[in-house]
């Protein structure tokens, strides 16, 4: 069973979703005075739930999402497949 590749969709909605929290994500740091990129790149990377701001309730928002589905939504929207 470990010699086939797994897959899985993204369906639109959960896509949507993505972009929303991330857009409210980007907002309450950049309120705060921080450099969103950086935050989430350091979020995304680390998993660690402390580099994104409380304000907003942000950081609850951000842990809603899955990274592995995150990264992959990123790395399509950066080859612009």
């Amino acid at each position: 069973m470990l010699d086939k590749t797994q897959s899985f969709k993204i369906n639109k909605d959960e896509k949507m979703e993505m972009k929303e929290v991330l857009s409210a994500v980007y907002d309450a740091l950049k309120e705060k005075g921080y450099n969103p990129l950086n935050q989430i790149v350091g979020y995304i990377l680390s998993e660690d739930p402390t580099y994104i701001t409380n304000h907003n309730n942000a950081r609850v928002l951000i842990r809603k999402i899955d990274r592995d589905e995150l990264l992959g939504e990123l790395v399509k929207s950066y080859l612009d497949l």
